[in-house]
């Protein structure tokens, strides 16, 4: 194959892993999209907390055919004394229902940050068919990184119900707690400056630095999935903080989870080292240390 012909295929392909990253976010933002507009309809349709009722959050359904967030029961304390006055405890389809959506969410907003390591392995891995030497398909990388986010997303969930059991969530999933929010800014700000974010942040933005660090892109179809395990451990350990701000802004607030994804996207794809990291990581500490001002 000329060098002319090879060339046009990696385009080819390239244009086509492109356009499946394009359709797998956009897919996983048209549901949170969904969902948010369809919790906020809820939230305006709900008597509000001033009437004394607390906003209902089950999976029953509103008579409009709406869905609903579990975590909260407009009926009160059923459940006992060791719940938050309000809680209705989640059942299995409660969970399943709230993994997924962390799930999608993870989607969406990681998606897009790791892009370039996608379309480096598709453009690889057409060299080396070309070549003789195959490796295993983009697929099986895509997806050992997907599950990484899958795994934090079972423990976002877990996390979700823990603050929704103690009344620390809004009907929108955000923390109602002015100190709680607080604390989460100024954590997650001064993980932003630790050498662990450093260390993973720099796997991130250097793809090739990745490759040649942990042995090049695998030839086995496990191999790969392994290696897009690990690159996801790298990306996990740089953005979980960030994703734990979700709870500070709601959960469903589609301007802040818009936010976190841009931020994310910045530290990985522009060039400035730890700049914005430790920019952003200042404004979290600084906008938590005023919270706290403002409670005490």
């Amino acid at each position: 194959m000329s060098d002319t012909a090879l060339e046009a295929v990696l385009r080819r392909d390239r244009t086509v892993v492109t356009a499946a990253l394009i359709i797998i976010a956009v897919l996983a933002w048209a549901y949170v999209l969904w969902l948010a507009a369809d919790m906020t309809m809820q939230d305006a349709a709900t008597p509000s907390a001033a009437t004394g009722d607390m906003v209902g959050m089950d999976m029953s359904g509103t008579d409009s055919g709406g869905m609903e967030m579990p975590g909260m029961d407009m009926g009160g304390m059923d459940v006992g004394a060791t719940m938050a006055p309000g809680f209705r405890a989640w059942a299995p389809a409660d969970f399943a229902f709230i993994f997924a959506m962390w799930a999608v969410m993870m989607v969406g907003m990681m998606t897009p940050s790791v892009a370039p390591m996608v379309l480096l392995y598709a453009g690889v891995g057409r060299k080396a068919r070309a070549g003789g030497r195959p490796i295993a398909s983009t697929a099986w990388f895509f997806t050992g990184y997907l599950l990484v986010w899958v795994a934090f997303s079972l423990a976002a969930a877990d996390a979700q119900w823990l603050l929704a059991s103690q009344a620390l969530l809004s009907p929108m999933m955000a923390t109602n707690s002015t100190v709680l929010g607080g604390l989460v800014l100024i954590a997650a700000g001064l993980y932003q400056w630790t050498p662990m974010k450093g260390v993973c942040l720099q796997q991130c933005q250097a793809p090739i630095a990745f490759l040649a660090s942990h042995g090049g892109f695998r030839s086995d179809p496990l191999g790969a999935l392994r290696f897009g395990i690990v690159h996801g451990a790298y990306c996990l350990g740089c953005c979980w903080a960030l994703m734990a701000l979700l709870f500070v802004g709601g959960v469903m607030n589609v301007l802040w989870i818009a936010g976190i994804a841009i931020l994310v996207l910045l530290e990985k794809t522009v060039p400035t080292g730890r700049l914005i990291p430790r920019i952003s990581g200042t404004l979290m500490v600084a906008i938590g240390a005023w919270l706290l001002v403002q409670a005490s």
